[in-house]
Order: structure tokens, then sequence, then C-alpha cells
């Protein structure tokens, strides 16, 4: 896939069909042609870092049941990517997200990632957010978007905003 500007998105959950077009708007104006490979973590992360935050608070230590993501959320990311007129394939992965970032942007010769989250406060505090480790691990620029927030909110300082490249 070297005849195409590759971009590997690890997801969270679905994307929106505006996430999806805040996606796409960020390529407009590539010469080349862009394919977005899209990862979705088989565990929700975020479930499992509320739900331990929750029972921490309540003084109780209780193990929460890891939210499965379905082939549906996959399937819904891709078809919102694909109205925007884009390239897309997609896979659940079952490894460590940023595992599986890493070798698929090895794997298509990625020249971005891109990484679509809920804001994460503890976890970007300690730096141990899919982000910091991404940075770390991969050569490529990473770009940090949270979901529903539009360019404008995070420009405003609105919303919780691009955590960096």
């Amino acid at each position: 896939m070297t005849d195409s500007y590759n971009v590997v998105l690890l997801v969270e959950q679905a994307l929106t069909p505006a996430d999806a077009a805040q996606v796409r708007s960020l390529h407009d104006e590539m010469d080349e042609p862009v394919t977005y490979h899209v990862i979705m973590p088989l565990e929700d992360a975020a479930s499992r870092i509320e739900s331990a935050m929750g029972s921490l608070s309540a003084g109780e230590v209780l193990a929460s049941p890891a939210m499965v993501m379905s082939d549906v959320d996959l399937l819904a990311t891709i078809a919102a990517l694909r109205a925007t007129g884009a390239t897309v394939a997609g896979r659940v992965v079952g490894e460590p997200p940023i595992d599986a970032l890493a070798r698929k942007v090895a794997e298509v010769d990625g020249r971005e990632a891109i990484i679509l989250t809920r804001p994460h406060v503890v976890a970007e505090f300690f730096h141990v957010d899919w982000t910091s480790r991404a940075r770390r691990k991969i050569g490529v620029p990473v770009l940090h978007l949270l979901e529903h927030e539009n360019f404008d909110e995070q420009a405003e300082g609105y919303g919780e905003g691009i955590t960096g490249f």
C-alpha cells in the first residue's frame, strides 16, 4: 500500500458522522490518495478506567467485566468514514492497543497516527494514556483528538482539546 498516504486510527468507540468528517477534513488537501486503517480494541479501556476509579472512590475493590467492542461498532466507524468519501479498512484487535497501532503503522508504512478517545483525565495526568505511549513507541506524528469536539471547540478551549502531535 505504498501508493497511498496511510493513516492509522486507534479509536475507543464507534465514530459519529461528525467525528468522521473531522478526521477526513485533516486530509482534504492531500494530492495523493489517503487510506485510513482503523484499529478498535476488543476491550474498552475507558470503561475499565472509569469503572476502576468509581470502585476506588467508593472504597471497594471490585473487578468489573470488560466492555467488549462489537463488530457493529467497527462497521459503524467504517461506514461513517466512507460516507465522507474516505477509503477505509479496519479490524477489532485483541492485543494491547499501542502494540496493535505500532504493528499496523509498520505494516502499511503509515505516515501518521490519529488516536480518538474520550477524555481520560487520570491517565493523561500520569502519561499512561494511549497518545503518550504511542509517541514513545512509533516513529510517525501522533495526533490525539477527543471524540465529539470539533476543531473550533478545541481551538477556543471549550473542550479538552488536542493533546499534541
